[in-house]
């Protein structure tokens, strides 16, 4: 299975899905002016690679600083989906990245770890980068 490579925009996260690494990143802002048809080939890549590797455990690390309102129903929707694969026994951890000043990233964070059921969720605070 070939990896999924999709680089940041201005508008846009970066994502990377590494299959034989099984390891999915998402990481900088989402808000796409058309989300649907942006996250479309993530969510046919991650059904594809649920089916493939259904044994594998997969690690997400999510690291995102800002997304609008149709962004977090796709990002819920990703959820959803690892959380559906989790409760039929697949071993998935996410990983929330924030930085410790961002309180806004940590209650989405959190929001999104309290609606997921079988997901291992896990909340990690990075330290603020200095210069120098």
């Amino acid at each position: 299975m070939q990896d999924l490579l999709i680089e940041a925009t201005k508008y846009t996260p970066y994502i990377h899905f590494q299959a034989e690494a099984h390891r999915l990143e998402l990481s900088g802002e989402s808000y796409p002016e058309d989300t649907i048809s942006f996250y479309r080939p993530v969510f046919e890549w991650l059904e594809t690679y649920l089916k493939t590797y259904p044994e594998d455990a997969l690690s997400v690390v999510m690291q995102i600083s800002y997304f609008n309102s149709s962004s977090s129903k796709a990002l819920f929707d990703l959820f959803d989906m690892l959380d559906q694969s989790a409760a039929d026994g697949k071993a998935v951890k996410v990983e929330w990245r924030y930085q410790a000043d961002d309180d806004i990233a940590l209650e989405y964070g959190e929001d999104f770890q309290m609606d997921l059921e079988s997901l291992g969720f896990e909340l990690i605070e990075l330290e603020e980068e200095t210069d120098g």
